[in-house]
């Protein structure tokens, strides 16, 4: 069966006793946050090749490094 090691992460809140939807919904959106489900719905959402998946990966690192780089001079 295809997709059979992969384990479908859904958050799950339930509503308390006196609970307003409104906190629950906040809660709902911090656990979802928290999981990171968006972002591994993002990254499944379309295929990379090998060789795109590494021209992207090489290109976060260089955006971090960038970004390290200019916090030192600033400090």
């Amino acid at each position: 069966m295809p997709g059979e090691g992969v384990r479908a992460s859904l958050a799950e809140v339930i509503i308390q006793e006196g609970e307003t939807l409104e906190s629950a919904l906040r809660r709902f959106k911090r656990k979802v946050q928290q999981e990171d489900i968006i972002k591994e719905i993002k990254r499944h959402s379309y295929y990379l090749k090998p060789g795109e998946k590494r021209r992207v990966k090489q290109a976060l690192a260089r955006k971090r490094n960038r970004k390290k780089r200019a916090k030192d001079l600033e400090a």
